[in-house]
């Protein structure tokens, strides 16, 4: 049989979340590279302790929340960095995004960064209101503020972006 039980477990798990994981990352950051590396991590860490994070209520807000938090710190690490492992780095395994979603991400960047997450968390991630505020400590009116004013600056960036293409 080969793989343990609990291996079989996290690999299946593994194989239904880890690319809601790295989009979520990737539109929280705009940086692919860094979203797969924390996506990574992330797993990695719930693997070490998997006899744990197995029996939360929801283990993948657990890898969610580590992946943002590894993103987060890489991510301000590597700006300050020369970005030549870049280009010499991993292939992107999800595909080239599409124009529409870099247009997506550029106008991501453009939100603050608790706005940008309540809107990733929602719109990439499927995470209810409710599921966000708890997720990162953040009363419910507050996210759903942030999500309005996510959407409405969204919706400007993007407008701005087909002016420019049009």
């Amino acid at each position: 049989m080969g793989a343990q039980p609990a291996e079989a477990e996290f690999d299946a798990f593994y194989r239904d979340t880890s690319r809601r994981v790295v989009h979520l990352v990737y539109a929280f950051t705009g940086d692919l590279t860094v979203a797969q590396d924390a996506t990574q991590e992330a797993y990695a860490k719930a693997w070490q302790q998997w006899s744990t994070v197995r029996t939360h209520d929801d283990p993948l807000a657990w890898v969610r929340t580590v992946a943002r938090r590894v993103a987060i710190s890489g991510w301000r690490k590597k700006t300050t960095q020369d970005r030549a492992y870049e280009r010499h780095g991993a292939h992107d395994t999800t595909g080239p995004p599409t124009e529409d979603r870099v247009a997506v991400v550029a106008a991501m960047r453009t939100l603050p960064q608790p706005v940008r997450e309540a809107v990733a968390m929602h719109y990439i991630g499927d995470l209810s209101i409710e599921q966000i505020a708890h997720e990162t400590n953040t009363p419910a009116g507050t996210i759903k503020a942030r999500l309005h004013r996510g959407r409405a600056q969204l919706a400007q960036a993007l407008a701005h972006e087909e002016n420019h293409h049009g």
